[in-house]
């Protein structure tokens, strides 16, 4: 099923390293070959059909049929747009149609896009056997023409696997690229709500996808964007989560698939855990379908930071718009079809909207690092990561952000969803808790709460007087930063100061 166009130009926010890198190659002067692939409704479809006027570029979009059927239907869009009189008999084989676009007598610089790639070759055999007879087609010597090739496709691991060192293509693109979903930022930039807090909110309910942010209008609450688009039977972000497996290529039991979704979603994060709530076996088929959903880009799985590579994983999902649907819409559907959206958002969704939050608080924290570090000048890290378990007293505790930096030392903190600002208690509970991991033999522990180790507290409601005192007592290089802080445009690159008291 192709990606579907969302008519507004909004859809290109964050797009500007894509757009460039494109149009320079276009610009290259010679043939130039290009991957780029993403999930479904990410905005791939947009981009390449935005980028450059009609009589410029030819699009195609691949549909699920048969190789016959794309391949003829290539040929008819590519003779209505260059205005050629071309016989489908002519071009039996994909060699001969690619040779056809390769070969268009034209100077101007031009570019082809074949969409949704995938569905050319049916299956993997299929996919290699066209990547073949493309790379037969583009190692036939022509004038030297600014042409740009663009294969793309939302089947991630298929189109990725078309440069695997075995691939026919391997070695042959000039670049490639994973479209990826819009971080926090970019989704409140392309629905501003003046309150921080909605903008947040609106991440934490219908992710960055493009698509769905698409839906939303600003001009209503957050409440009634939610009971409209996500809630109601007919919502359109609804109709789109619901189908998103569906869509997927080559995906069977689709039912089991939804059941772990929903599994992951109600807070089971360990393989027993999501089999049980889930009714399925833990068994090889169940563990195929968790690495399927991962390679998906639908759930991420992650360990501790430390932990060996054979250590359990602990799942989550990952698009927060599948979080919100398992969490909050598919348990209600009965009642919601009964029932106006608004007052089941008021009655069963608003009371617990700031515990969702919380969870989706943390991956806005590492978003917003990996966005300031530059300009801040904030240390570099080699992982971010977090840690959860027992002390050797087998106490449980969590620390939320556990990062390994480049130089060496450890930086650590806290992220907290609150409404009030945060009083130093946090503060000292969590020098309590790297002390007792410490003390229980936890390596980076060790490094962590040593005094030139950083600390980083992200507090959506801020914090008070006694917290930066105290922060700035315990450690000389402190990053504390609220909602303001986040959604503050970042400055002009600092040179080497230090990130203490921001």
């Amino acid at each position: 099923m192709p990606e579907d166009r969302t008519e507004t130009p909004m859809t290109l926010i964050n797009r500007e390293h894509e757009r460039a890198r494109l149009d320079e190659l276009l610009e290259a002067g010679s043939p130039k070959l290009v991957l780029l692939f993403g999930r479904r409704r990410v905005g791939k479809t947009y981009l390449l059909t935005s980028l450059w006027p009609r009589e410029r570029a030819f699009y195609f979009t691949a549909s699920d049929t048969s190789d016959v059927q794309n391949r003829g239907a290539l040929v008819a869009e590519f003779a209505a747009w260059s205005g050629q009189s071309l016989a489908v008999a002519d071009y039996p084989t994909w060699r001969t149609v690619f040779r056809m676009l390769l070969d268009y007598d034209r100077v101007e610089p031009t570019v082809f896009v074949l969409d949704e790639f995938q569905y050319l070759g049916g299956d993997s055999a299929g996919i290699a056997a066209v990547a073949s007879e493309l790379n037969a087609a583009w190692e036939t010597r022509r004038p030297r023409r600014s042409r740009l090739l663009v294969l793309a496709g939302s089947a991630v691991r298929t189109m990725e696997a078309l440069d695997d060192a075995a691939a026919p293509l391997h070695g042959r693109f000039d670049w490639k690229r994973r479209i990826a979903p819009f971080d926090y930022w970019d989704a409140g930039a392309m629905v501003p709500y003046p309150q921080l807090e909605d903008r947040a909110a609106i991440f934490g309910i219908f992710g960055g996808m493009p698509r769905y942010l698409a839906e939303v209008d600003r001009r209503q609450s957050v409440a009634a964007n939610v009971a409209r688009l996500m809630m109601a039977p007919d919502g359109v972000v609804r109709g789109l989560v619901e189908t998103v497996l569906l869509q997927e290529q080559g995906l069977r039991d689709t039912t089991s698939y939804a059941a772990i979704l929903r599994a992951i979603a109600d807070g089971r994060t360990t393989l027993n855990e999501i089999a049980q709530l889930a009714g399925l076996t833990e068994d090889k088929g169940f563990r195929q379908k968790i690495a399927r959903l991962v390679d998906l880009e639908l759930v991420c799985q992650r360990r501790n930071v430390g932990a060996g590579k054979t250590a359990p994983f602990r799942y989550h999902l990952a698009d927060p718009a599948l979080r919100f649907y398992y969490r909050f819409v598919a348990p209600i559907q009965a009642t919601l079809a009964r029932q106006d959206p608004k007052v089941v958002w008021r009655d069963s969704v608003r009371p617990h909207l700031d515990s969702y939050l919380g969870h989706l608080f943390e991956p806005m924290a590492e978003q917003a690092y990996m966005r300031k570090q530059p300009a801040l000048g904030l240390p570099v890290l080699a992982e971010w990561g977090r840690w959860e378990g027992q002390d050797r007293n087998r106490r449980s505790l969590e620390i939320d952000i556990v990062a390994p930096l480049a130089d060496g030392r450890v930086m650590t903190g806290g992220v907290k969803w609150n409404r009030s600002p945060l009083g130093a208690r946090w503060l000292h509970h969590h020098e309590a808790m790297l002390e007792r991991l410490a003390g229980s033999g936890v390596g980076w522990a060790a490094r962590a709460i040593r005094p030139d180790s950083p600390v980083i507290f992200v507090a959506a409601g801020g914090f008070e007087a006694g917290f930066r005192a105290a922060a700035a007592a315990i450690r000389p290089e402190v990053i504390l930063w609220d909602l303001k802080d986040l959604y503050a445009p970042p400055p002009k690159r600092s040179r080497g100061r230090s990130a203490a008291g921001r």
